[in-house]
This record gives structure tokens, C-alpha cells and sequence, in this order.
């Protein structure tokens, strides 16, 4: 079974791709508190999109 026919690792890179781009802005230099916040959610999603994707075939995850 390929990566890209597994539906738990496509979802897991959709949301690794929207997590990095929700990061992006809380990076910046001059980003504002909030978008500061917005940190957090970013990570969530990348940490969560890393999971599904390690954990989508079969064996043991690395």
C-alpha cells in the first residue's frame, strides 16, 4: 500500500500543509499577539498530520 492511496495519510499531509501554513504568520517578526496565538492551533494540526501519516502503514511507526 502506497502513502498517497492510504486515506489516513493523505488527511495526515493536509493537515501538516495546513498547520505549517497556519504557523507561518505567528513567525513572522512583526506578528501581533494574536496571531502569536495562533501558534498553538498550527502545531496541534502539524503534530496530529505527523502522527497520522508515521502511523498509516502497517508496522511500527517511526
Amino acid at each position: 500500500m502506497g502513502l498517497l492511496s492510504s486515506r489516513k495519510a493523505m488527511l495526515g499531509m493536509v493537515l501538516m500543509i495546513v498547520g505549517t501554513i497556519g504557523m507561518l504568520p505567528g513567525m513572522l517578526p512583526a506578528a501581533k499577539q494574536m496571531m502569536t496565538v495562533a501558534l498553538v492551533p498550527g502545531a496541534l494540526a502539524l503534530t496530529l498530520g505527523t502522527w497520522m501519516v508515521g502511523t498509516s502503514e502497517g508496522g511500527r511507526p517511526v
